[in-house]
Protein backbone atom coordinates (compact mmCIF):
# COMPACT_ATOMS: atom_id res chain seq x y z
CA UNK A 1 0.00 0.00 0.00
CA UNK A 2 2.63 2.65 0.92
CA UNK A 3 5.05 1.32 -2.26
CA UNK A 4 2.10 2.34 -4.41
CA UNK A 5 1.22 5.52 -2.26
CA UNK A 6 4.93 6.69 -3.00
CA UNK A 7 4.89 5.75 -6.68
CA UNK A 8 1.78 8.03 -7.12
CA UNK A 9 3.22 10.81 -5.31
CA UNK A 10 6.22 10.99 -7.69
CA UNK A 11 3.87 10.56 -10.65
CA UNK A 12 1.90 13.72 -9.31
CA UNK A 13 4.64 15.83 -8.65
CA UNK A 14 6.31 14.91 -11.90
CA UNK A 15 2.98 16.28 -13.64
CA UNK A 16 2.95 19.41 -11.78
CA UNK A 17 5.48 22.29 -11.07
CA UNK A 18 4.84 22.07 -7.50
CA UNK A 19 2.15 20.74 -4.71
CA UNK A 20 1.33 22.01 -1.21
CA UNK A 21 1.00 19.26 1.23
CA UNK A 22 -2.45 19.90 1.96
CA UNK A 23 -3.10 18.99 -1.94
CA UNK A 24 -0.77 16.19 -1.82
CA UNK A 25 -2.57 14.98 1.75
CA UNK A 26 -6.04 15.42 -0.92
CA UNK A 27 -4.70 13.22 -3.30
CA UNK A 28 -3.06 10.39 -1.32
CA UNK A 29 -5.94 10.61 0.97
CA UNK A 30 -3.58 10.66 3.94
CA UNK A 31 -2.96 13.31 6.44
CA UNK A 32 -0.31 16.18 5.70
CA UNK A 33 2.03 14.26 8.46
CA UNK A 34 2.51 11.61 6.30
CA UNK A 35 2.88 13.38 2.98
CA UNK A 36 5.85 14.80 5.12
CA UNK A 37 7.08 11.47 6.37
CA UNK A 38 6.58 10.23 2.61
CA UNK A 39 8.50 12.86 1.09
CA UNK A 40 11.17 12.19 3.43
CA UNK A 41 11.61 8.47 2.53
CA UNK A 42 11.43 9.32 -1.14
CA UNK A 43 14.06 11.74 -0.78
CA UNK A 44 16.41 8.84 1.81
CA UNK A 45 15.71 6.48 -1.83
CA UNK A 46 17.51 8.85 -4.24
CA UNK A 47 14.39 10.85 -5.38
CA UNK A 48 14.58 14.24 -5.65
CA UNK A 49 12.36 15.99 -3.29
CA UNK A 50 12.74 19.10 -2.48
CA UNK A 51 10.70 21.22 0.12
CA UNK A 52 10.09 24.69 -0.35
CA UNK A 53 8.43 25.95 3.29
CA UNK A 54 6.85 29.41 4.02
CA UNK A 55 2.89 30.05 3.35
CA UNK A 56 3.35 29.56 -0.25
CA UNK A 57 6.06 26.64 -0.41
CA UNK A 58 5.35 22.71 -0.80
CA UNK A 59 6.99 20.24 -2.78
CA UNK A 60 8.67 19.62 -6.16
CA UNK A 61 10.78 17.75 -8.10
CA UNK A 62 14.17 19.48 -8.27
CA UNK A 63 16.38 19.45 -11.93
CA UNK A 64 13.53 17.94 -14.38
CA UNK A 65 13.69 14.52 -12.58
CA UNK A 66 11.20 11.93 -14.35
CA UNK A 67 10.28 8.69 -13.14
CA UNK A 68 10.10 5.75 -15.78
CA UNK A 69 7.57 4.24 -13.15
CA UNK A 70 4.95 5.32 -16.01
CA UNK A 71 3.83 1.90 -18.08
CA UNK A 72 0.25 1.20 -17.70
CA UNK A 73 -0.80 -2.25 -16.19
CA UNK A 74 -3.87 -4.00 -18.31
CA UNK A 75 -6.42 -2.62 -16.00
CA UNK A 76 -5.52 0.78 -15.50
CA UNK A 77 -5.37 0.61 -19.69
CA UNK A 78 -8.71 -0.99 -20.00
CA UNK A 79 -9.96 1.88 -17.44
CA UNK A 80 -8.34 4.60 -19.29
CA UNK A 81 -10.44 4.68 -22.08
CA UNK A 82 -13.82 4.49 -19.63
CA UNK A 83 -12.51 7.75 -17.94
CA UNK A 84 -15.03 9.88 -19.52
CA UNK A 85 -17.56 8.41 -17.47
CA UNK A 86 -16.36 8.72 -13.89
CA UNK A 87 -20.26 7.38 -12.22
CA UNK A 88 -19.76 4.43 -14.38
CA UNK A 89 -16.14 3.84 -13.22
CA UNK A 90 -16.94 4.51 -9.48
CA UNK A 91 -19.79 2.52 -9.33
CA UNK A 92 -17.68 -0.75 -10.91
CA UNK A 93 -14.89 -0.23 -8.61
CA UNK A 94 -12.65 1.01 -10.83
CA UNK A 95 -11.93 4.44 -9.87
CA UNK A 96 -9.09 4.19 -8.61
CA UNK A 97 -7.63 1.85 -11.44
CA UNK A 98 -8.82 4.57 -13.57
CA UNK A 99 -7.33 7.73 -11.60
CA UNK A 100 -3.31 5.74 -11.57
CA UNK A 101 -4.22 5.36 -15.21
CA UNK A 102 -4.56 8.95 -16.03
CA UNK A 103 -1.85 9.99 -13.57
CA UNK A 104 0.60 8.03 -15.34
CA UNK A 105 -0.64 9.37 -18.84
CA UNK A 106 0.20 13.23 -17.62
CA UNK A 107 3.21 11.95 -16.40
CA UNK A 108 4.62 10.88 -19.51
CA UNK A 109 3.20 13.65 -21.20
CA UNK A 110 5.36 17.03 -22.75
CA UNK A 111 5.26 19.75 -19.77
CA UNK A 112 3.42 21.63 -22.40
CA UNK A 113 0.49 19.19 -22.79
CA UNK A 114 0.40 18.53 -19.15
CA UNK A 115 -2.70 20.55 -18.86
CA UNK A 116 -4.59 18.48 -21.47
CA UNK A 117 -6.51 16.04 -18.69
CA UNK A 118 -7.80 18.77 -17.04
CA UNK A 119 -8.91 20.95 -20.16
CA UNK A 120 -11.18 18.49 -21.56
CA UNK A 121 -12.49 17.77 -18.30
CA UNK A 122 -13.38 21.27 -18.41
CA UNK A 123 -15.20 20.61 -21.65
CA UNK A 124 -16.59 17.64 -21.89
CA UNK A 125 -19.05 15.74 -19.13
CA UNK A 126 -21.26 12.61 -19.68
CA UNK A 127 -24.41 12.54 -17.13
CA UNK A 128 -26.11 9.02 -17.86
CA UNK A 129 -29.24 8.86 -15.62
CA UNK A 130 -32.08 10.54 -16.74
CA UNK A 131 -33.83 13.47 -14.83
CA UNK A 132 -35.20 13.70 -12.01
CA UNK A 133 -33.95 10.22 -10.53
CA UNK A 134 -31.13 9.51 -8.21
CA UNK A 135 -30.52 5.50 -9.44
CA UNK A 136 -29.10 3.68 -6.65
CA UNK A 137 -25.97 1.56 -8.26
CA UNK A 138 -26.67 -2.27 -7.70
CA UNK A 139 -24.93 -3.80 -5.12
CA UNK A 140 -23.59 -6.62 -7.14
CA UNK A 141 -22.39 -4.66 -9.85
CA UNK A 142 -18.93 -4.71 -8.96
CA UNK A 143 -18.47 -8.47 -8.74
CA UNK A 144 -20.18 -8.66 -11.75
CA UNK A 145 -17.36 -6.05 -13.37
CA UNK A 146 -14.64 -8.12 -11.94
CA UNK A 147 -15.95 -10.85 -13.70
CA UNK A 148 -16.09 -9.23 -17.18
CA UNK A 149 -12.82 -7.94 -17.10
CA UNK A 150 -11.25 -10.97 -15.65
CA UNK A 151 -13.36 -13.25 -18.18
CA UNK A 152 -14.79 -15.67 -14.99
CA UNK A 153 -17.82 -17.76 -15.19
CA UNK A 154 -20.35 -16.83 -12.71
CA UNK A 155 -23.32 -18.71 -11.14
CA UNK A 156 -26.05 -16.28 -10.57
CA UNK A 157 -29.70 -15.72 -8.75
CA UNK A 158 -32.07 -14.15 -11.01
CA UNK A 159 -35.36 -12.81 -10.39
CA UNK A 160 -37.76 -13.14 -13.01
CA UNK A 161 -41.24 -12.07 -12.59
CA UNK A 162 -42.45 -14.16 -9.12
CA UNK A 163 -39.60 -16.19 -9.61
CA UNK A 164 -36.03 -17.26 -9.13
CA UNK A 165 -33.88 -18.97 -11.32
CA UNK A 166 -30.15 -19.92 -11.16
CA UNK A 167 -27.79 -19.60 -14.06
CA UNK A 168 -24.06 -20.22 -15.00
CA UNK A 169 -23.41 -17.24 -17.46
CA UNK A 170 -20.71 -15.95 -19.19
CA UNK A 171 -20.41 -12.36 -18.55
CA UNK A 172 -19.46 -10.99 -21.75
CA UNK A 173 -20.05 -6.72 -21.26
CA UNK A 174 -21.85 -4.24 -19.25
CA UNK A 175 -23.81 -1.28 -20.59
CA UNK A 176 -25.64 1.68 -18.49
CA UNK A 177 -28.67 2.95 -20.41
CA UNK A 178 -30.65 5.72 -18.34
CA UNK A 179 -29.05 4.89 -15.43
CA UNK A 180 -29.81 1.64 -15.03
CA UNK A 181 -27.12 -0.97 -15.57
CA UNK A 182 -27.56 -4.27 -17.58
CA UNK A 183 -25.11 -7.35 -18.07
CA UNK A 184 -24.79 -9.23 -21.54
CA UNK A 185 -24.07 -12.82 -20.97
CA UNK A 186 -23.92 -16.02 -22.78
CA UNK A 187 -26.09 -18.61 -21.09
CA UNK A 188 -24.22 -22.09 -20.36
CA UNK A 189 -26.36 -24.29 -17.74
CA UNK A 190 -27.18 -24.31 -14.27
CA UNK A 191 -25.74 -25.97 -11.54
CA UNK A 192 -27.99 -28.83 -10.80
CA UNK A 193 -27.59 -29.70 -14.99
CA UNK A 194 -29.12 -28.61 -18.16
CA UNK A 195 -29.64 -25.07 -18.62
CA UNK A 196 -33.62 -24.05 -18.27
CA UNK A 197 -35.09 -25.25 -21.83
CA UNK A 198 -37.00 -21.94 -22.04
CA UNK A 199 -33.01 -21.16 -22.28
CA UNK A 200 -31.04 -21.99 -25.05
CA UNK A 201 -27.45 -22.92 -23.90
CA UNK A 202 -24.49 -20.96 -26.18
CA UNK A 203 -27.33 -18.11 -26.51
CA UNK A 204 -26.85 -14.43 -25.08
CA UNK A 205 -29.41 -12.89 -23.18
CA UNK A 206 -29.19 -9.24 -21.50
CA UNK A 207 -30.09 -9.18 -17.64
CA UNK A 208 -31.28 -6.15 -15.59
CA UNK A 209 -28.61 -6.35 -12.65
CA UNK A 210 -30.35 -4.65 -9.92
CA UNK A 211 -32.70 -8.07 -10.34
CA UNK A 212 -29.82 -10.49 -9.58
CA UNK A 213 -30.03 -11.82 -5.91
CA UNK A 214 -26.88 -13.52 -5.91
CA UNK A 215 -23.35 -13.96 -7.99
CA UNK A 216 -20.64 -16.38 -7.20
CA UNK A 217 -17.54 -16.33 -9.51
CA UNK A 218 -16.56 -19.83 -10.81
CA UNK A 219 -12.38 -20.42 -10.81
CA UNK A 220 -12.46 -21.53 -14.42
CA UNK A 221 -12.37 -18.69 -17.53
CA UNK A 222 -13.92 -18.72 -20.66
CA UNK A 223 -12.77 -17.81 -24.48
CA UNK A 224 -14.37 -15.01 -25.76
CA UNK A 225 -15.94 -15.11 -29.16
CA UNK A 226 -13.90 -12.73 -31.37
CA UNK A 227 -17.15 -12.25 -32.94
CA UNK A 228 -19.23 -11.11 -29.84
CA UNK A 229 -19.77 -7.36 -30.69
CA UNK A 230 -20.96 -5.70 -27.82
CA UNK A 231 -22.72 -1.94 -29.02
CA UNK A 232 -24.03 -3.39 -31.84
CA UNK A 233 -25.39 -6.70 -29.82
CA UNK A 234 -26.86 -4.27 -27.13
CA UNK A 235 -28.27 -1.93 -30.30
CA UNK A 236 -30.06 -4.85 -31.64
CA UNK A 237 -31.79 -6.08 -28.58
CA UNK A 238 -32.77 -2.76 -27.67
CA UNK A 239 -34.46 -2.26 -30.93
CA UNK A 240 -35.89 -5.78 -30.61
CA UNK A 241 -37.24 -4.81 -27.55
CA UNK A 242 -39.01 -1.51 -28.66
CA UNK A 243 -40.27 -3.63 -31.18
CA UNK A 244 -41.81 -6.19 -29.14
CA UNK A 245 -43.74 -3.88 -26.54
CA UNK A 246 -45.55 -1.98 -29.80
CA UNK A 247 -48.83 -4.63 -30.07
CA UNK A 248 -51.23 -2.01 -31.27
CA UNK A 249 -51.66 0.46 -34.39
CA UNK A 250 -53.00 3.88 -34.82
CA UNK A 251 -53.76 5.30 -38.48
CA UNK A 252 -53.47 9.16 -38.09
CA UNK A 253 -52.51 12.21 -40.73
CA UNK A 254 -49.66 14.21 -40.10
CA UNK A 255 -48.90 17.41 -41.05
CA UNK A 256 -45.53 18.41 -42.33
CA UNK A 257 -45.10 19.63 -38.80
CA UNK A 258 -46.51 16.89 -37.33
CA UNK A 259 -43.99 14.25 -39.28
CA UNK A 260 -40.85 16.67 -37.79
CA UNK A 261 -41.97 15.97 -34.51
CA UNK A 262 -43.01 12.14 -34.66
CA UNK A 263 -40.35 10.73 -33.30
CA UNK A 264 -39.77 12.97 -30.50
CA UNK A 265 -43.31 12.04 -29.36
CA UNK A 266 -43.31 8.69 -29.76
CA UNK A 267 -40.85 5.76 -29.49
CA UNK A 268 -37.97 6.52 -32.90
CA UNK A 269 -38.04 2.67 -33.40
CA UNK A 270 -42.02 3.06 -34.15
CA UNK A 271 -41.55 6.97 -35.86
CA UNK A 272 -38.98 5.46 -38.33
CA UNK A 273 -41.34 2.60 -39.41
CA UNK A 274 -44.16 4.84 -39.49
CA UNK A 275 -42.90 7.45 -42.16
CA UNK A 276 -40.62 4.89 -43.90
CA UNK A 277 -44.66 3.42 -45.30
CA UNK A 278 -46.07 6.99 -45.14
CA UNK A 279 -48.10 7.65 -48.00
CA UNK A 280 -48.35 11.51 -49.35
CA UNK A 281 -51.61 12.74 -50.13
CA UNK A 282 -53.40 14.36 -53.03
CA UNK A 283 -54.59 17.20 -51.61
CA UNK A 284 -52.32 20.59 -51.15
CA UNK A 285 -50.32 20.67 -47.67
CA UNK A 286 -47.93 18.15 -47.78
CA UNK A 287 -50.15 15.81 -45.14
CA UNK A 288 -48.77 12.12 -45.03
CA UNK A 289 -50.97 9.44 -43.66
CA UNK A 290 -48.95 6.86 -42.15
CA UNK A 291 -49.49 3.72 -39.82
CA UNK A 292 -48.09 3.77 -36.41
CA UNK A 293 -47.40 0.79 -34.07
CA UNK A 294 -48.11 1.81 -30.37
CA UNK A 295 -47.39 0.35 -27.09
CA UNK A 296 -51.19 1.01 -26.42
CA UNK A 297 -54.23 2.94 -27.14
CA UNK A 298 -53.45 5.06 -23.29
CA UNK A 299 -49.82 5.38 -24.25
CA UNK A 300 -50.89 6.79 -27.99
CA UNK A 301 -53.23 8.76 -26.23
CA UNK A 302 -50.80 10.49 -24.18
CA UNK A 303 -48.03 10.42 -27.11
CA UNK A 304 -50.08 11.99 -29.85
CA UNK A 305 -51.69 14.65 -27.66
CA UNK A 306 -47.84 16.26 -27.82
CA UNK A 307 -48.88 16.66 -31.74
CA UNK A 308 -51.94 19.17 -30.90
CA UNK A 309 -52.81 20.05 -34.48
CA UNK A 310 -50.20 18.82 -36.38
CA UNK A 311 -51.61 14.83 -36.18
CA UNK A 312 -55.13 13.68 -36.67
CA UNK A 313 -55.86 10.08 -35.61
CA UNK A 314 -58.38 8.08 -37.89
CA UNK A 315 -58.72 5.00 -36.18
CA UNK A 316 -59.02 3.23 -34.01
CA UNK A 317 -62.43 5.34 -33.39
CA UNK A 318 -61.94 5.22 -30.04
CA UNK A 319 -58.57 6.70 -29.80
CA UNK A 320 -59.89 9.80 -31.79
CA UNK A 321 -63.25 10.45 -29.69
CA UNK A 322 -60.97 10.45 -26.44
CA UNK A 323 -58.78 13.35 -28.22
CA UNK A 324 -61.58 15.03 -29.88
CA UNK A 325 -62.81 15.22 -26.42
CA UNK A 326 -59.53 16.81 -24.85
CA UNK A 327 -59.78 19.28 -28.08
CA UNK A 328 -63.09 20.16 -27.15
CA UNK A 329 -62.38 20.33 -23.15
CA UNK A 330 -59.34 22.68 -24.10
CA UNK A 331 -61.15 24.99 -26.79
CA UNK A 332 -63.86 25.26 -23.92
CA UNK A 333 -61.20 26.40 -20.80
CA UNK A 334 -59.64 28.65 -23.20
CA UNK A 335 -63.01 30.29 -24.78
CA UNK A 336 -63.74 31.03 -21.01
Amino acid sequence: MRAARLIKMVLLLQSRPAMTAAELARELEVSERTVTRDAQALSEAGVPVYAERGRAGGYRLVGGYRTRLTGLARGEAEALFLSGVPGALREMGLEDTASAARLKVSAALLPSLRDAPRTAAQRFHLDAPAWFQEPEPPPLLPSLAEAVWDDLRVTARYRRGEDEVCRTLEPYGLVLKAGVWYLCARVTTTPAGPADPATTPGAFRTYRIDRFSAVEPLPDRFVRDDLFDLPGFWADQAERFARSILRAEVVLRLSPTGVRRLPYAVDPVAARDALAGAEAEESAGGWVTAVLRVESEDVAHTQLTALGPEAEVLSPESLRRRLAEDAARLAELYRR
